[in-house]
């Protein structure tokens, strides 16, 4: 009899979109509760804010890719330097 894989919160997992995880009422009130204490802070509200920005801006510059009004910036040639003597 194989014996069962043991977690190891070092090591990297994965799973698939379709894969089902169930909790205890205490533990969803638990992480529930963490995250609404998190998000409620000033700090917290400030981040959401940046990220609806950065969201919008994409937003904005991918319509405007689309529309030929932004085009990709060609790479800059790799400036060399000479060596410190």
């Amino acid at each position: 009899m194989s014996e069962k894989p043991k977690f190891d919160p070092t090591k990297r997992y994965t799973w698939g979109p379709q894969d089902q995880f169930t909790m205890s009422g205490e533990q969803f009130g638990l992480i529930l509760n963490a995250l609404r204490g998190v998000i409620s802070t000033p700090e917290a509200s400030r981040i959401l804010l940046a990220a609806e920005a950065a969201n919008t801006i994409d937003s904005i510059m991918a319509k405007a890719v689309e529309d030929g009004i932004v085009v990709e910036a060609p790479e800059e040639p790799q400036l060399h330097t000479l060596p410190k003597e």
